[in-house]
């Protein structure tokens, strides 16, 4: 029970941090109205705490759409708080896949300094479409590419070189990932070069390929625990850890009425 308590006191520390570094950015903007505090609902403080990292970010700017980043976000404080990841872990990736190949779809980012570490091109899995990943399956040998949230493990070296692998933590979406070999890995068929060539990347049998420019820092941000969301045009797809309950009593728990001194 201590060490429950102990964690969870940890995880509020690392939320509020954030949290608390906006004071000096625009508090009375958004706390303040005239000489009256205004108060906040758990859910409207958490949307702000989200708001505040992807300003912070700039990834409006890169194109990452802000109910996505919203869903990884979710997800990653869920994940955290069902000790799927350390509390030490900072870093959040996000694919969003239902953009073009021909973009720059996948974000990493490190929550906690609310910087982002690279915005680069992914590719998607060779039956999931061409240019656009318009289906998605976790089934072995369907080379398409597989929704929801991922949990980052060891580095090793195999046919594709340096590449990374991934645990699904979606059941019935992405949980065969390590049966099916999904792995980040670098691939030629990832770049400018590609685009240039035929109108969109080139597509893997399933894993989220990189330019095997950008692999090593990939990899190397990015392995060991870390948090990473693939977003789809998929009305079917559901995980439990967009369930908004845990992040919102997390808030609420720290202070709902978003009084920053009690932080």
């Amino acid at each position: 029970m201590r060490k429950h308590f102990l964690w969870v006191t940890m995880a509020i520390f690392f939320l509020s941090a954030t949290i608390l570094s906006w004071k000096s950015d625009g508090a009375n903007r958004s706390v303040s109205v005239g000489k009256k505090s205004a108060a906040f609902t758990t859910k409207e403080l958490f949307e702000q705490y989200v708001n505040n990292l992807y300003e912070s970010a700039h990834l409006g700017e890169t194109g990452l759409a802000f109910n996505v980043f919203e869903k990884a976000v979710t997800g990653y404080t869920n994940l955290k708080l069902s000790h799927m990841v350390p509390q030490s872990s900072d870093v959040l990736t996000v694919v969003d896949f239902s953009k073009s190949s021909r973009e720059k779809r996948m974000w990493i980012v490190n929550l906690l300094s609310k910087q982002l570490i690279l915005n680069t091109w992914v590719a998607h899995g060779s039956g999931s479409g061409e240019e656009m990943a318009s289906h998605f399956s976790d089934a072995n040998d369907s080379h398409e590419s597989s929704l929801g949230f991922y949990v980052t493990d060891k580095v090793y070296n195999g046919k594709h070189g340096r590449s990374l692998y991934l645990d699904g933590m979606d059941e019935g979406f992405n949980s065969n990932a390590r049966m099916r070999s999904i792995v980040i890995h670098g691939a030629n068929y990832v770049g400018p070069a590609a685009i240039n060539k035929q109108g969109y990347l080139g597509r893997s049998f399933g894993c989220p390929a990189v330019s095997p420019k950008v692999i090593n820092k990939v990899i190397n941000t990015i392995a060991g625990k870390t948090v990473i969301f693939i977003n789809g045009n998929d009305e079917s797809y559901y995980s439990k850890y967009l369930d908004e309950e845990g992040p919102l009593n997390l808030m609420a728990s720290a202070d709902t009425s978003f009084n920053f001194a009690k932080f």
